[in-house]
């Protein structure tokens, strides 16, 4: 592999440094350096943070082919700037055994554009009756230390606690869904003043809160670790603020839908605004952009979830819920979060890398940009600004709510492990 040398990035936001790269890791970080042979990365001043890394992510195969690959979702994934991504279960079939979550790795490993880490499902065919093969899926090449029926909440007490553990025997963590079905059935939006004057089915706050104070009791009772999907309300912050205050090991994550749209949109009608958790308040969203920023939810997690043209081009009520996500969030996170003073660029490393690698237990990712360290790294030009256009996706899908918007940044370079997998904004 030949050798890279990034000239005059901004580490992290801070002052302009060289960065040289020799095959997978960082060979120097200074000024002035220089290298023969290399090949020069004009930096100019944009933003150097550590390869991002998504927590959740719905890349669709096995089964849904026609909405997502393993091979468009890694495309899209390093086109925003993301190294390693989170799979999550919900596949056909479902990824409750060792042998689909060795596949879905086995496809990371193909595709070249990103690290794929599979999530296991809690329970067998996300049915919430029975645990899944979580040990074996553990000791699989895939390694899951992440759990999730995502889509589905494990609803049953027992079975969560128990699914809570199983993991510790392996510092394994179950990302839960908060979502109590019998409060949310028939619901299309969030419940309040919108969902009343548009006579949609709500999903009130209180669904999502109730499982979340649960399940953070749970954790605490059995000792376990336990992390909060897609919060989405100011009372979910509330709960998760107080929990970790109790010292409780309970960690949260946003995604950027939620920290900049309301459930206003949904008086439009377009399906594009359907999501589960649906798109809340004002209020919640500051509420949301408050948190990331103290800490209280500790990551952006982007719940990408691709769908076909025919399952959003048609009435609300028969939509799927879902949106996609990887090759805006950086900008969305930008726009909502260091436009606003609320985080710099090292906070946005912090949330969007470092912790959601130590979430997940993903070694090779999420590290500082440092002599020795592995070579993942995204480039940003934090100056650029324009207009969404889902044409121009990597992503196989085009269910976008941001289209025809305007959005600061861009990524320019994407290196996974020394390998340029995006140069000048383009697929390498």
């Amino acid at each position: 592999m030949p050798k890279i040398l990034i000239r005059g990035a901004k580490l992290l936001g801070g002052e302009p440094q060289d960065v040289l790269v020799d095959g997978e890791t960082i060979a120097a970080v200074g000024t002035g350096l220089s290298a023969e042979g290399a090949t020069v990365v004009e930096a100019d001043g944009k933003i150097l943070l550590p390869g991002l890394v998504d927590l959740h992510t719905h890349l669709r195969e096995p089964g849904r082919e026609d909405s997502e690959t393993v091979l468009t979702g890694t495309r899209a994934a390093a086109s925003g700037g993301y190294t390693a991504v989170f799979a999550m279960a919900n596949t056909f079939p479902v990824a409750d055994t060792a042998g689909v979550v060795e596949q879905v790795w086995r496809l990371g490993k193909e595709s070249g554009y990103c690290d794929v880490q599979p999530i296991g499902a809690v329970t067998v065919g996300l049915e919430g009756k029975k645990l899944a093969e979580l040990g074996a899926m553990h000791d699989s090449a895939a390694a899951v230390k992440v759990f999730s029926d995502d889509g589905k909440c494990v609803d049953d007490a027992v079975i969560m606690r128990r699914a809570l553990e199983y993991v510790k025997a392996f510092d394994g963590v179950v990302a839960q869904h908060a979502q109590e079905p019998r409060l949310t059935e028939g619901a299309q939006m969030n419940e309040g003043v919108v969902s009343a004057e548009l006579g949609l089915g709500g999903w009130p706050a209180v669904a999502e809160e109730s499982i979340i104070a649960r399940d953070v009791l749970l954790a605490e009772h059995v000792g376990s670790r336990v992390h909060i999907c897609h919060l989405s309300t100011a009372g979910s912050v509330e709960i998760v603020r107080w929990a970790k205050s109790r010292g409780i090991d309970v960690t949260a994550e946003v995604t950027p839908h939620h920290l900049l749209l309301t459930d206003e949109l949904v008086r439009s009608y377009n399906p594009v605004y359907k999501v589960n958790p649906p798109l809340r308040t004002e209020r919640d969203v500051m509420a949301l952009r408050e948190a990331l920023a103290d800490g209280t939810i500790d990551i952006v997690a982007t719940d990408h979830a691709p769908h076909p043209h025919e399952d959003k081009d048609c009435e609300w009520g028969a939509a799927a819920m879902g949106m996609v996500g990887l090759e805006t969030a950086l900008s969305v996170v930008q726009h909502t979060m260091v436009e606003t003073g609320l985080l710099d660029w090292a906070g946005v490393a912090e949330r969007m890398s470092f912790r959601p690698a130590g979430i997940g237990r993903l070694s090779g990712h999420g590290r500082p940009i440092a002599p020795g360290e592995p070579a993942n790294l995204t480039l940003v030009d934090s100056a650029y600004r324009g207009v969404v256009d889902p044409a121009g996706f990597a992503s196989r899908s085009r269910n976008t709510p941001y289209e025809g918007i305007e959005l600061p940044g861009r990524v320019t370079h994407t290196f996974l492990r020394g390998r340029a997998t995006v140069v000048d904004g383009k697929l390498a």
